[in-house]
């Protein structure tokens, strides 16, 4: 059985699939080109990096390194750096949706996701 990992099976999603909407603001899906196993091992690497951040809390370089965890995890997903897609289309991760070219879909949407 598939799961969704990239926190958007609650969130609508571009017509393109390449972005998901949280509270308006557009959020990088992971990449669809992982394979099954390899998009599992770095979701377990992101969890774990994850409960690194947390538990290092008030340790300086531990809190650094456990970040720097979650953002290569987050970069081999494809949700952060070099975008996954290769038709030249700019990266509008973390956008206001009405800002971007998504907008008028942005706006058609009949959700609580507008605000």
């Amino acid at each position: 059985m598939k799961r969704k990992t990239d926190g958007s099976a609650h969130y609508p999603g571009t017509p393109d699939g390449r972005y998901f909407v949280v509270r308006g603001r557009l959020w990088r899906k992971s990449n669809p080109g992982l394979g099954d196993d390899e998009r599992e091992r770095l979701v377990k690497e992101l969890m774990s990096a994850r409960r690194a951040v947390r538990d290092a809390k008030g340790e300086s370089f531990a809190t650094s390194e456990a970040r720097k965890r979650v953002d290569a995890a987050k970069v081999a997903l494809g949700e952060r750096g070099a975008v996954w897609w290769s038709d030249g289309s700019p990266n509008y991760n973390r956008h206001m949706a009405k800002n971007t070219p998504y907008a008028d879909w942005f706006a058609s949407l009949k959700t609580p996701e507008k605000t």
